[in-house]
């Protein structure tokens, strides 16, 4: 059997590069999956029981179906491939679309998409992949999970909180304040020496005219 390839991609769900299955998980880097829910006219869930042969959460509940998408791939064509491979459900269409969750610890850095679809019957288990499945009660679901939470994959119970409780809103970023000019700080005024005191000078001697002087002789 050929080794899987997955389109790696980033933050953005946007595709850049390629790498094996193996190096994917290994690395932890973000890649794409999907995951549907089934229910029957009744509102019960049909669960999988994970393969113990599965790399990741082998022998857990999960999804009625679940993969990952090929590289190439999108989300809706790898839904009915998963549809069809896991469970032998074979839709004429896509199924709906319910939310997506970005890529997470709990997903295992999966970005998926959550479908949803009404089907009755039949199913053809693929024991390579899904050990046991049956339909369940969603309020069966909701106290098996808050009594056993690690007998599910992580990503399902994520996936299931988010469709009985609603997907959590995002927290409202904080407005950025505009740049405010800032003055320079102003300096403070050197202090004036005081002028040196100028000191008192003699006043010079006035000199007598010559003429009182010529007089002085005579006498």
């Amino acid at each position: 059997m050929r080794p899987e390839v997955f389109d790696v991609v980033n933050k953005h769900d946007h595709v850049v590069g390629r790498r094996f299955r193996a190096d994917v998980h290994r690395l932890g880097l973000m890649h794409r999956a999907v995951h549907v829910l089934v229910f029957n006219a009744k509102g019960h869930l049909y669960l999988q029981k994970r393969s113990h042969h599965k790399d990741t959460f082998p022998g857990a509940w999960d999804s009625s179906a679940s993969g990952h998408l090929g590289t190439g791939e999108t989300y809706d064509p790898c839904a009915l491939r998963e549809l069809h491979e896991e469970i032998g459900v074979v839709p004429k269409r896509a199924p709906q679309r319910l939310f997506k969750v970005d890529a997470c610890v709990e997903t295992g850095q999966e970005f998926v998409w959550v479908y949803t679809l009404l089907h009755d019957g039949p199913f053809r288990i693929n024991p390579a992949e899904v050990e046991f499945a049956s339909f369940f009660r969603a309020e069966d679901v909701d106290r098996w999970m808050a009594e056993r939470p690690r007998d599910f994959a992580d990503a399902f119970r994520l996936i299931w909180k988010w469709y009985r409780h609603g997907r959590p809103k995002p927290k409202p970023k904080k407005a950025s304040k505009p740049p405010t000019s800032r003055k320079p700080p102003m300096r403070p005024l050197a202090k004036r020496r005081p002028l040196p005191k100028r000191r008192a000078t003699a006043k010079p001697a006035k000199h007598r005219s010559s003429a009182r002087v010529k007089s002085k002789r005579r006498r």
